[in-house]
Formats: C-alpha cells, structure tokens, sequence
C-alpha cells in the first residue's frame, strides 16, 4: 500500500496577544477567517488524504467556521495544554488510520500564507526520506545574543541560521514516539522537529520555503498576511 500523508493542525491556542475578542486563528482575513485559509491548502493538495484539528474544550466558534460539503476527511480532537498535547492528541486519534510509515504534516493554525507551491515541494522532497523534516528559510538578518541588562553577549554566525517555518513532516509512528519521549524526559518541545531531532541527531533535514510564510501572531502580522494574500490572488488575474 502506498504511504499516506495526513494533516494535523494545533488550533487550540487562545491569542490573547492578538488583544482580539476571539481566537486568532478565527480572525477575519482577505475574505476568510485565518484556519480556512490554512485547511483549504491541505484539503486542496492531491496527496493530502485527510486532516485533524486540535481545538480547545471551550472552543466556540469551529462549527461556525468549520468549511462545509468536503471530499475529505476533517476531524477534530480536543486540544491540550501546550501544542506538543494537542499534536499527540490528533496523532493518537490517527493509530486506526494510518500505518507506522505514513506521513504526517503538523501545520500552525495560524499559518495562512503557505503557499501552495511549498507544501508540493516539501512533501516531494521528502517522501522518500527515513525521518522527515521541516520548511525553513536561511535567516537574513544579523542575530545578536543578548545577556542581563539588555547587553549583547555575542553575534553567532548567521550563515548556519535558519527561521523553522511549518509544516514539519515526519514518519507518523516517528513522530508519535518521539513526541511522547520528549514529554516522559520533562521536556516541552516547541515544535515538533525539536523532539525528532533529539532522537534521530542530524537526521532532520531543511527545505527551503518562502520567507512570507508567516505566523499570524500580533496585530501587524494580520496586516502583513492580508498583503501577502491580496497580492497573489492580483497576480493570478
């Protein structure tokens, strides 16, 4: 049987840096709310066979907003305390759907602009790999490492830097046991390649993606991802 590739999107934080009256992957963006952008990629991609979304117990705007009339499957599973729950809790609700070598693709719910292109891309580029990997972009800017006080401590070298983007895609039983022995040594992964990586050292491997693949986080990004949306769609015509 060929693999398969399955989506899990965390949706169950609640933004309150946003300062807004609803969670933000709720919030209203070039037409949509932010989370239907983010399904409509996977749910549009071929290889994409199904997605689960992780969202809080109090959720109450997902059936609102949840899109309608799918020719795939979309779950939902109830979200946890910190991202690295909620993902162990879609996977877990996958063990009757997916084989130990399948894909799975975790994605930001509030990640509206991954293009198209880059999800074929990541997918294509490693569907024959042991681990998996991530979308990044090389870092441009100039880092600087800063102590008490505000000093800076050093400069690190910024040729060996790069900005972690999602999805990040790795083999789901993997993915799952890496996850859950993150957790069982104490730690909080912020994101899932940091759990893989620790298992399987200079294993995970980086495709470059586009730098606007933002994360929606504080007001001025909702600003920049309607830009980012408006000016492909004016480039299609």
């Amino acid at each position: 049987m060929p693999v398969r590739f399955w989506a899990v999107i965390p949706a169950a934080g609640s933004g309150t840096r946003m300062g807004a009256g609803l969670p933000k992957q709720y919030l209203p963006l070039a037409g949509r709310t932010v989370i239907e952008h983010v399904l409509n990629c996977f749910l549009n991609h071929p290889s994409i066979v199904g997605v689960t979304v992780a969202i809080a117990a109090d959720d109450r705007y997902w059936r609102q907003y949840q899109p309608r009339q799918l020719a795939k499957p979309l779950h939902t599973v109830p979200g946890g305390q910190e991202r690295v729950h909620s993902v162990l809790n879609g996977l877990r609700a996958l063990q009757d759907k997916l084989q130990a070598d399948d894909w799975v693709l975790v994605h930001d719910a509030v990640r509206p602009c991954l293009h198209p292109e880059d999800l074929d891309k990541l997918i294509r580029t490693l569907e024959r790999e042991t681990v998996g990997g991530i979308l990044a972009a090389p870092l441009a800017d100039t880092v600087k490492r800063v102590g008490e006080n505000n000093l800076i401590h050093d400069t690190p070298d910024r040729q060996k830097l790069w900005r972690a983007f999602t999805p990040q895609m790795f083999r789901f039983r993997l993915l799952t046991e890496a996850l859950e022995a993150a957790l069982a040594s104490g730690n909080v992964p912020t994101d899932e390649a940091a759990a893989v990586e620790a298992r399987f050292p200079d294993q995970v491997r980086v495709v470059e993606g586009r730098s606007d693949n933002i994360k929606i986080t504080r007001p001025s990004d909702l600003v920049l991802a309607e830009a980012i949306l408006t000016g492909r769609k004016g480039s299609k015509t």
